[in-house]
Parts: C-alpha cells; structure tokens; sequence
C-alpha cells in the first residue's frame, strides 16, 4: 500500500520533523521530464529496488564528450547546495560542476550555516525550501545575518505561489522548481549572481 503512493509528493513514512517527502517525487518528475519510467520493487525484510530506464539516442557520441559549460550561464564561483535529499543534492551539484562552477553540498541547513560562518567563498547558495529543522526559510533569514547581500536561490518540488501559501516561502525571492533542466539552473544561477554583483557596483 505505501509503494503505490512513494511518488506523491509530501508523502512520507518518516515521522514529523524528519522528512519532507518530495524526494521521490521529484526524482519522478525528472525521470518523466526525460520521457523514461521508474519501477520499485519492495519486499518486507529483504529491502526496495528502484529501477530507472531512460531513453537512448541514436545520435553518435562525441569524441570530446566532456560537457562544456554554456557561453551564457559559464561562471567560476563557488555554489553552495543545500538539499536534503541526496539523489537531487546530487544531480543539481553534477549540473553546476559542468557549468564551470565549484560546488560545495550539504545536507541541512545547519551544515550550510556553519559552512558559510568558516570561510567567505560562497558566492551564492542554492537550498531547498522544505527541509527537516533549519527550512530553506530559515536559512534564508539566517544568511542575511551572516553575509548581508549573499544571493540565495530557492527550489522546491511544488511551485511559488503554492509555497507562499503553504508559509514556506514569502513572496519575491528567487525561485525555481523542481524538476529543472540543467538550463534551467545554470542560467537562473548566472543570473542571480550577475544581479548581486550589479547590486554590489551601484
């Protein structure tokens, strides 16, 4: 009965305060968003499987197959990703790496304060709105304490207006929702930062 609901999101087996139960679904909504299918397969003490199938080009592979950041969203500064849930705390830090970027990731917001208290470094911080203990929200607020003017960029599996009504969020913050292309980040991460160092020039 729990596996046929796994995929929805804010569902949850974990207790209150220790999960917020959109991983799963947002590695569903990748998966569809790239036209491929996601199975699991549980059984009580012999544990879950999960199998991923995703669709192959006929396109040949380039030799230099190392991706190269785009000339738009390229950048050299330091992200620090703030994501509870490792397999999308994966994915977004792979995603900036390839965009020239060094990433730092965490997986609450007590590491990223800490983080941010040790070392100057950070140029921007992408974190997930819901998260158990410290939220996206609270980090945001917090930040502003420690590094006045460090841009911060906000994702979640559900979208704005719907966090802003939830109380996770307020209103005008930067913002993108999960699934996102790999395009999608880079250039709202580039564009983030790219306003911040204006803001700083004024």
């Amino acid at each position: 009965e729990t596996a046929n609901h796994i995929f929805e999101p804010f569902f949850t087996t974990k207790g209150v305060g220790k999960g917020t139960g959109l991983g799963l679904s947002t590695v569903y909504g990748i998966v569809k968003q790239s036209d491929g299918y996601v199975w699991v397969d549980s059984e009580p003490g012999r544990g879950t499987t999960f199998r991923i199938y995703l669709p192959l080009t006929d396109a040949p592979w380039p030799a230099d197959a190392a991706p190269s950041p785009t000339a738009e969203a390229a950048g050299s500064e330091t992200v620090l990703v703030v994501e509870d849930e490792p397999l999308v705390r994966m994915m977004a830090a792979r995603t900036l790496e390839d965009e020239g970027y060094a990433v730092l990731a965490v997986e609450s917001g007590a590491a990223a304060l800490e983080l941010v208290e040790q070392s100057d470094r950070v140029s921007l911080v992408l974190t997930d709105v819901a998260m158990a203990g410290i939220d996206g929200r609270e980090l945001g607020r917090r930040l502003g304490e420690l590094r006045p003017g460090l841009p911060v960029l906000y994702m979640s599996g559900y979208p704005e207006d719907e966090i802003v009504r939830r109380g996770l969020l307020q209103e005008h913050h930067s913002f993108i929702q999960k699934p996102f292309a790999p395009s999608a980040l880079a250039a709202s991460v580039r564009a983030l930062l790219d306003a911040g160092r204006a803001a700083a020039q004024e």
